[in-house]
């Protein structure tokens, strides 16, 4: 594990020298062409066997049938995981993969073996019926949240440093369930069409109807639901220390078995009688769902706390203003100062100034996992990186923070304690900013009977 350096050194030019410990010769998995070509072409040849597969079952008219009803739900679903996201958004090629690998590559798994292990019970017990119930509520949950966790379990050991908490586990998981699902409603509602077209049904009383109702309209999150669980495990083992390596074992596979119960549960629940659907729809489903989204807001919020606590270190030693670590901390603030920089700068620059955000996140939660003995062994290549990025962006990121700071200031001291020796810091020499000309507020600190000489945050 790497030393965790106490005081970040001041910001220069950045060096065109290679960072210590970046490999010089990276071996042949690791060229670009391996790692991108190599998924692409495994997903793409998943896709045209699924396709393929899927249109055989339910015919052309019913796969674009049920095409067009089952794409309703994904852009919401997709919409809500990237807002979860927001405080440290991870790269799209990630909930790209993600999805691609759920609708292609874990569907195609899951039709392969389902239907293989089905037939095997069914040719074993000579009762199709049992083989039905069993290949359902066993089979299937097993095979299909083993499939989708694989995409997670990949994201966690390549894409490491994008796979930083239970947050990204969350979203990395969801995003592969939203795949998986929206391929799977394909399936159902286009076989439930083929079961209209042959029975003459219309309307409500179709199945078409029925199927769309339970599967888009009840429970869109109920895939999503299953595998968050595995990715909450995922997300607990990135937060853990690296010397603990079964606890990074067995978090994931506790969060793997639960998804697979949750997932049996809901499967098994049409044979619980009547109303047994309802009954896990209402006693375990719904107040699972409610139960996720409170944990993974609050551990949002979590974040941004963690943002305003540690960014202070990085403002003391100039790398970023004084405001900035409050500003970074507050969602509404970050988006304020996008704006600014698109109205003012055009769109370029307010993409600079999200990666500005996204770094200055990065920062903070990497210090954080130092503070806790947590950080792995390339810290401080990782550390100079961030704040490096964060250097190159500044010419266009300072303003529109500074506009923020302004425009969302408090009447209430920041919400971060003093650094410096003798305060209770870690001996930063934090000295809190001056108050502003324009704004004429006071900071913390400030005698407001003292004079109060005009301060421009983003000078040199």
């Amino acid at each position: 594990m790497a030393s965790f350096p106490a005081y970040p050194a001041h910001p220069g030019p950045p060096g065109g020298e290679q960072a210590p410990g970046a490999p010089r010769h990276p071996h042949w998995w690791q060229r670009p062409w391996v790692r991108y070509g190599a998924p692409t072409m495994l997903l793409a040849l998943s896709g045209l066997v699924i396709l393929a597969l899927v249109r055989r079952q339910t015919g052309t008219e019913g796969f674009l049938v049920g095409l067009g009803l089952a794409v309703l739900p994904v852009p919401l679903l997709l919409a809500a995981f990237r807002w979860l996201d927001r405080v440290e958004p991870g790269p799209w090629r990630n909930l790209i993969f993600a999805f691609a690998w759920g609708a292609c590559a874990a569907a195609l798994i899951a039709i392969v073996a389902n239907s293989f292990a089905t037939r095997w019970i069914a040719t074993a017990t000579a009762d199709p019926s049992s083989a039905d119930t069993l290949g359902a509520t066993v089979v299937a949950p097993i095979v299909e949240e083993s499939a989708k966790a694989t995409a997670v379990l990949l994201v966690f050991l390549f894409r490491r440093r994008d796979f930083t908490g239970i947050v990204d586990g969350v979203v990395v998981a969801g995003v592969t369930a939203t795949g998986f699902a929206f391929t799977e409603n394909i399936l159902y509602l286009g076989n439930a069409f083929g079961t209209d077209q042959l029975s003459g049904e219309r309307g409500l009383s179709s199945v078409t109807a029925a199927t769309f109702f339970v599967r888009v309209v009840m429970a869109p999150f109920a895939h999503p639901l299953f595998t968050v669980f595995t990715g909450i495990g995922f997300g607990v083992a990135a937060l853990s220390a690296e010397r603990r390596r079964l606890l990074r074992v067995l978090l994931p596979l506790a969060g793997l078995l639960l998804a697979m119960g949750m997932h049996a549960m809901w499967n098994g629940s049409s044979s619980f009688g009547e109303y047994g659907f309802f009954a896990v729809y209402g006693t375990f489903m719904v107040p699972a769902f409610g139960l996720l989204t409170f944990l993974v807001i609050w551990t949002r919020q979590r974040e941004l706390r963690t943002v305003r606590a540690e960014l202070p270190a990085y403002a003391a030693a100039g790398w970023l203003t004084p405001p900035e670590p409050y500003v970074l901390g507050s969602m509404r603030a970050r988006r304020i100062a996008r704006q600014y920089a698109a109205h003012h700068f055009g769109r370029a620059a307010a993409r600079s100034v999200a990666r500005y955000e996204a770094c200055a996140t990065s920062l903070a939660f990497l210090r954080h996992r130092g503070r806790r003995g947590r950080a792995g062994a390339d810290f401080v290549v990782r550390e100079r990186e961030l704040l490096q990025e964060l250097w190159r962006r500044r010419e266009v990121a300072r303003p529109s923070l500074a506009y923020a700071a302004r425009a969302t200031a408090p009447a209430v001291p920041p919400p971060w304690p003093p650094y410096g020796h003798g305060r209770g810091g870690y001996g930063y020499g934090y000295v809190p900013p001056q108050p502003s000309a324009r704004d004429g507020r006071s900071y913390p600190g400030q005698d407001p009977a003292a004079p109060r000489p005009a301060y421009d945050p983003y000078r040199p």
